[in-house]
């Protein structure tokens, strides 16, 4: 039995009618093109021969033409040449953005070393065709990878890229050169230099911050972090020695060696090595590996009270001791004011108060008053509305604390004293500039035996005016 798929006398005959009409079309449409290209040509006058359009004994390029719309194509090429060629008409040319190779180090003299952290050396330098000053801070290689160029490096470039913030370090550019005893080049990130970091700062003044230049200050904070929080960046760092402040009273946040882009949900198995001990939150000394923003938050009460003390809020030796003094300011943690932080991975080995395993509503009412209490005491200054404020950013449970943009909203910044305008804050010497504050000399006392002397001649003439019959200069 024959295939249903074989080819039969009636396909094939159908096949050679298809060809055949195909082949009548295409011929149609090369008379017609012929004929158009004949009318086209006795409508102009021809052209003079050129060299670049004959070949040789003067004979014409010959040039395809596929269709009637390759013509039309054609005159309007040549329409809009000759029009960009007249005088009124100028043609606009877009330049596409290319990458460029990083400026060398030696564009700029560096000047003084400011600080050594943990993930770079900051200097102040000038820029060598300006004389601006800036401030360059060299990464650190990772020694894991054999000089190779750490994550923590890469997330830094990468947050401040994103960062475009009037309270948030600018990154200018990204250089690079070798260092004096090193084989291979460093990279160096060039920033805006600011005089002070807080914690200089507070370490050279006679008294703490006043209260209407704190909450300046923490409104300047509050603002960079909500910047932050709603560009999915974690900063993981927030301390006073990384805010930096300028003789205009203000603030810029730096140092992102710690931070990263995270989503909503965060990434699981987040590291739990984060943030200087002395700001860190109590979930992450639990070893939790899940958090968000609210450790941001955690670190600027830390700040806020730092602020007002003018010395760390709760300066632990280690993370037992760390915990210790977060609990004896902001009471004892329990399933009522922090559900669920039993099942944190370090939550097991802490011995609490056996009123803290009772987890009913009074006893979370009496850690919440302890807690208040506890401020209030170490804070006598403070009002009613600044201290509800610092309890809730201390808040054991990530959940009760409040976004950046909420602090922001704070009846505290609303009431008296209300927040210093930054024209009106103090100048202080820079210590990273390498500034002193200018003292009037005064005389060392005389030595035993010696006796004053005045050598030459000495006119008072301008100081005294004698009268007539003054003869000894009395009066």
């Amino acid at each position: 039995m024959p295939s249903r798929w074989a080819v039969t006398a009636e396909d094939a005959a159908e096949d050679a009618r298809r060809k055949a009409e195909k082949e009548e079309k295409k011929r149609v449409k090369a008379e017609r093109q012929r004929k158009d290209e004949e009318a086209r040509r006795a409508a102009q006058p021809s052209p003079q021969p050129t060299g670049h359009d004959t070949h040789e004994e003067g004979r014409a390029t010959k040039r395809r033409r596929l269709s009637r719309h390759d013509d039309d194509d054609d005159d309007a090429i040549r329409t809009s040449t000759s029009a960009a060629a007249s005088p009124d008409m100028q043609l606009f040319r877009y330049h596409p953005k290319t990458w460029s190779a990083c400026r060398s180090i030696t564009n700029f003299d560096l000047l003084n070393h400011i600080e050594e952290g943990s993930y770079g050396h900051v200097s102040r330098a000038r820029a060598a065709s300006t004389g601006e000053i800036v401030a360059i801070k060299k990464l650190k290689l990772d020694p894991i990878r054999d000089a190779g160029f750490a994550v923590t490096a890469l997330r830094e470039i990468q947050c401040l890229q994103a960062s475009k913030h009037r309270h948030i370090v600018e990154l200018r550019e990204v250089v690079y050169g070798t260092a004096e005893g090193s084989s291979h080049d460093h990279i160096y990130l060039v920033m805006d230099f600011l005089e002070h970091d807080l914690k200089t700062l507070q370490e050279e003044m006679a008294e703490p911050f006043m209260p209407s230049e704190v909450k300046t200050l923490l409104l300047q904070l509050s603002s960079a972090v909500e910047y932050l929080h709603d560009h999915w960046i974690l900063h993981r760092d927030l301390k006073t020695s990384n805010i930096l402040l300028n003789n205009r009273g203000e603030v810029k946040l730096a140092d992102f060696g710690m931070a990263r882009f995270v989503g909503d949900p965060a990434p699981a198995n987040l590291t739990q090595l984060v943030v200087t001990l002395w700001y860190r939150a109590p979930e992450l000394l639990l070893g939790a590996k899940e958090y968000d923003g609210a450790i941001d938050v955690w670190s600027l009460g830390c700040i806020f009270g730092e602020l007002m003390a003018q010395q760390p809020l709760m300066p632990g030796k280690n993370e037992v001791d760390q915990l210790a003094k977060i609990f004896t300011l902001c009471g004892i943690p329990t399933e009522a004011n922090w559900p669920g932080f039993r099942r944190l991975p370090n939550a097991a080995s802490l011995r609490l108060p056996p009123s803290s395993n009772s987890g009913n509503t009074s006893s979370s009412f009496s850690s919440s008053s302890s807690s208040s209490s506890s401020i209030r005491t170490k804070f006598p200054s403070l009002t009613n509305a600044g201290s509800a404020l610092l309890t809730s950013l201390l808040a054991l449970n990530p959940a009760a604390r409040p976004t950046a943009k909420g602090i922001l909203s704070h009846q505290y910044f609303t009431e008296d004293p209300r927040p210093k305008p930054t024209a009106m804050f103090p100048t202080f010497p820079s210590k990273a500039g390498q500034e002193r504050r200018r003292r009037q000399a005064s005389p060392d006392a005389p030595e035993r035996g010696t006796a004053p002397k005045l050598e030459g001649e000495v006119d008072f003439s301008t100081v005294f005016e004698v009268r007539d019959g003054d003869v000894d200069g009395k009066g």
